[in-house]
């Protein structure tokens, strides 16, 4: 093998993996986006069942009517 075919077989590897290294970049930001609006679903739903339970607590708190 001589040395303009070894430099052309690397210059294609490295031309693969440049292309595979953004595919991969690409995947990892768009993972990233979903990651992050899933966090602020679960923070709104915590909220949400933080404020029904205080609600609940607040109703059990309450005396039951007198017949």
């Amino acid at each position: 093998m001589d040395a303009d075919s070894r430099i052309a077989e690397l210059e294609a590897r490295l031309a693969f993996q440049d292309d595979t290294i953004q595919t991969l970049n690409d995947v990892l930001i768009e993972q990233r986006r979903l990651v992050d609006r899933l966090q602020l679903q679960l923070e709104v739903l915590a909220r949400r069942q933080e404020e029904m339970q205080s609600r609940m607590s607040d109703e059990e708190d309450d005396a039951p009517p007198h017949y």
